[in-house]
């Protein structure tokens, strides 16, 4: 018997019962949309992250207080404007260092009124974070001399106080205090979305205004972004600042350093690690429609068999041979994955689009589409567990003997 004409009887059977041929596909459908979705939307979120960690670059570390086995601690101010200045001169690994400091306030604009993070930055901090300025300037060292009251907004907060108005030139109050919005960064994505939201000041000007109310006094700042020569001269950078900010601090051998390190290629790892894990368990649950699907098909095989005993008997008794009845049955149960899973990869890009849609409704655009790699996966999925789930049934028909199964009522 030709594989073609074992095709179009499978499609004769199957569209006999139409009813209980798509309630059997149904398992299957589910368990390939489920699988695209997860797939598709966890590439997608990936390239996102992977996006935003570029956008900073691989060669990023930040200097902040405290030791690594006192993560959730309050951390005394141990780091200064003078260890900056000492990294940035004795560091060779290091080729740019930009001080910062940290808090929230209420920003106000017009009848715009929210609550934010405010970074008090040096001008070297448009090159070491990868800052873009879309529109008017960065902070200059002119603005960080004089203590100027003026502002750069990240893309998304600017969108928020001003809308589609142009915000450079226009004033802002940080808590109170007059402020003129000299530039708006671009928008660096979903990975790091707190940059978006942010709103810069020169770190004089900040120290001047609010540091008294975030425990900067003198020379403290919170952290250090430090910017090394390029991604393999990381660890050397971390070694030597470790050197300077020790003997700085008057470490003695022994005793746990006051600051850590926070590396942008560490961070990136472990995010990767993570979102690995989770498309890993996502992708195991909706498996489980998968092997629900697989045990319906084999259920409905063997129902199918025993119908149609008569037929097979039929069969056997004009010369077909049990390869025959064989290949028969096991087209059938494939033709069932299979069209299981084209509807499954149907409905998984409509999933995919309509979730892109409410995403980006949200704030979070996401492009997210279905691969070539994933679509072939998806329809070599459903075909194996159509084959596997009719090859007991299969066997069970093609051993029939011909006599008795005439005999069948």
């Amino acid at each position: 018997m030709k594989l073609w004409d074992c095709i179009i009887t499978a499609v004769r059977a199957l569209t006999g019962n139409k009813l209980r041929s798509i309630l059997t596909m149904l398992g299957i459908l589910i368990g390939v949309a489920a699988v695209i979705s997860v797939l598709s939307l966890g590439k997608a979120q990936e390239a996102e992250i992977e996006k935003g960690f570029a956008s900073l670059g691989s060669n990023l570390i930040w200097v902040i207080p405290g030791a690594p086995s006192a993560a959730g601690e309050t951390y005394t101010m141990t780091l200064t404007l003078k260890d900056a200045e000492a990294i940035a001169r004795d560091a060779p690994s290091v080729v740019a260092v930009s001080p910062m400091a940290q808090t929230t306030a209420q920003i106000v604009a017009g009848r715009e009124n929210v609550r934010t993070s405010v970074r008090g930055v040096t001008p070297q901090a448009e090159w070491v974070n990868n800052h873009v300025v879309a529109q008017g300037s960065f902070i200059s060292e002119y603005d960080y001399k004089s203590k100027s009251r003026v502002a750069v907004l990240g893309g998304e907060i600017a969108e928020s106080l001003f809308g589609q108005m142009e915000p450079t030139g226009r004033h802002i109050r940080i808590d109170g205090r007059k402020f003129e919005v000299i530039g708006v960064l671009l928008s660096k994505g979903t990975g790091f979305g707190d940059e978006d939201l942010m709103v810069y000041m020169p770190l004089s000007t900040f120290s001047f205004t609010m540091g008294a109310q975030v425990g900067i006094t003198g020379h403290n700042i919170h952290a250090i972004s430090v910017r090394a020569g390029s991604k393999d001269e990381v660890e050397s950078a971390q070694q030597e600042i470790t050197a300077i900010l020790r003997d700085r601090h008057h470490i003695r051998e022994g005793e746990e350093d006051d600051f850590r390190f926070i590396s942008l290629e560490a961070i990136a790892a472990q995010v990767g690690q993570v979102m690995g894990i989770m498309q890993l368990v996502l992708g195991a649950i909706a498996a489980i429609s998968l092997l629900v699907g697989s045990i319906g098909i084999m259920n409905i095989m063997l129902v199918s068999v025993t119908e149609r005993v008569r037929e097979i008997g039929l069969r056997k008794g004009v010369g077909a041979k049990r390869r025959d009845i064989l290949l028969q049955f096991l087209t059938e149960a494939a033709v069932l994955g299979l069209c299981g899973g084209a509807i499954g990869v149907a409905l998984g890009w409509i999933i995919i689009n309509i979730t892109s849609i409410i995403l980006t409704n949200a704030g979070f655009p996401i492009g997210a589409t279905i691969s070539g790699d994933i679509i072939a996966l998806a329809v070599f999925v459903s075909f194996t567990v159509g084959v596997v789930s009719g090859l007991y049934p299969a066997i069970r028909a093609a051993r029939l003997d011909p006599i008795e199964s005439l005999r069948h009522e």
